[in-house]
């Protein structure tokens, strides 16, 4: 698996294997979430249009955006609204503008209230409008207002200066006199083009006449991310981790899955490879291992990423596997004997197949079997974490049994110490795997081959 690619098929194997995992996974973050929520006060969000009458380019709105949003307009509007504790540099990160279609500004106003979201968006409006007529020169002081008006004026009489001072000079009798008419129609033609230029520069600043398109609508609903956003965000943030994390573990597992890799991680022989089948396991007696209840609660006391239990061969093809081993057995010991099979704990297939092979060496060893001289068998199983085998007593050697891909090599290492520490010599390696099959052919069982009781002794549990 960790040479794989990762294709959908995995995926779906990750969210049937682990589905309980994943959805307690999901209610954490759904609950974090849901914490969350309760941290950050709610949000509401409502706009004013601001139009902005004449012709406008594309680039003049935008300035015109940035200026309804800048803090030189949203200053003043906190000063106008004097809310205790917020600040005009609080405010800018609540506020924001747009230019929409149809030369319109959008002013969008953010506050922990409806009421006070309207208020905000209204007064920036206002605000903004009072700011860009200042801007462009249209003030609405009355003393500003008639500056034209008064300069038209100054300039009519300054016209009639000059023509009294015209019909005043010498007209045309002298060199002086004519100079200085000259000189006086200069004057007039200069004041004449710059009223001119006044009156053009007039209807320009019309361009600057801003209107708010009615006030802000109170918001009805939170703005985002509300409550149940939050929620389903931590969810799926949960639950995309989890998957993540199983993808990752896969790519950086490093556990033996063939027979051989196994064996020689326990520095002994494979004996061979047996099945059983792959239905529901039984639900076990209570242990007194809390994590092992959790772990069978949670679905996780499998490996999620073996493969998919095949067909099986049928149920006489799976007893001649178990007979082989057995056989294979007898023959590499030099005399009948008694030997320990240690099975890792909470390996349920492979206890399923340890009982198998026990009633398979008892049919053996039976006055009616023509092979009288199979090994004794005992069930151990021993813990993985601090391994501890049983004392050499009438055992004198040990079967190790467990499924594919279960274990690391540095915990079957473990094991294979723990059972030469006890005084026990490994004779062989058995792997077992789960394999499909019809309810027929399980209802038909012979009551021969049915899975002994494991005796497990008291001297198995405790620490090293």
């Amino acid at each position: 698996m960790s040479e794989d690619p990762i294709r959908l098929v995995t995926v779906g194997r990750i969210l049937r294997r682990r589905g309980r995992l994943l959805i307690v996974v999901a209610v954490v973050g759904a609950l974090l979430g849901y914490g969350t929520s309760l941290l950050l006060p709610p949000r509401y969000t409502t706009s004013t249009s601001v139009l902005l009458a004449g012709e406008w380019e594309e680039r003049e709105l935008l300035t015109q955006a940035e200026i309804a949003a800048s803090s030189a307009v949203v200053d003043r509007a906190a000063a106008t609204l004097d809310w205790n504790g917020v600040s005009g540099s609080e405010l800018r990160d609540r506020v924001s503008a747009e230019a929409a279609d149809g030369n319109i500004i959008k002013i969008s106003g953010t506050a922990e209230s409806p009421e006070r979201a309207q208020r905000l968006s209204d007064q920036v409006a206002r605000q903004f409008v009072t700011f860009a007529a200042r801007i462009a020169g249209d003030d609405t002081d009355p003393d500003a207002a008639a500056g034209p008006e008064t300069l038209r004026q100054k300039v009519v009489q300054t016209n009639r200066r000059i023509s009294d001072l015209a019909g005043a000079a010498d007209p045309g009798r002298t060199v002086e006199g004519v100079q200085a008419r000259t000189e006086l129609e200069k004057l007039r033609t200069a004041l004449h083009q710059a009223m001119k230029k006044l009156d053009e520069a007039g209807p320009a600043s019309g361009k600057a006449d801003l209107v708010v398109m009615g006030p802000a609508a109170r918001p009805t609903g939170e703005a985002p991310p509300t409550r149940t956003q939050l929620i389903a965000a931590g969810a799926l943030l949960f639950f995309l981790l989890a998957v993540v994390g199983h993808l990752a573990a896969a790519r950086a597992n490093r556990r033996p899955r063939t027979g051989g890799e196994i064996a020689a991680a326990l520095g002994s022989t494979l004996l061979g490879t047996v099945d059983v089948s792959g239905e529901r396991l039984p639900h076990r007696p209570p242990g007194r291992d809390p994590r092992a209840w959790t772990r069978r609660l949670l679905g996780v006391d499998t490996p999620w990423d073996i493969p998919a239990p095949q067909p099986s061969g049928g149920e006489a093809g799976r007893q001649l596997r178990y007979r082989r081993v057995c056989a294979r057995l007898r023959d590499q010991l030099p005399a009948p004997r008694r030997l320990l099979v240690v099975v890792p704990e909470g390996d349920e297939i492979a206890r399923r197949a340890a009982g198998q092979l026990v009633a398979e060496a008892e049919c053996g060893t039976s006055p009616n079997s023509p092979s009288k001289d199979c090994p004794m068998l005992r069930v151990a199983e021993v813990p993985v974490s601090r391994p501890l085998v049983p004392d050499r007593d009438t055992e004198s050697g040990a079967l190790v049994v467990l499924s594919a891909g279960s274990r690391t090599a540095e915990e079957l290492a473990g094991i294979a110490e723990a059972c030469a520490d006890a005084g026990h010599q490994v004779v062989g390696t058995v792997v077992a795997g789960t394999v499909r099959t019809r309810s027929a052919g399980i209802a038909g069982r012979s009551a021969r081959h049915t899975p002994a009781a494991v005796a497990v002794g008291d001297d198995v549990r405790g620490s090293g």
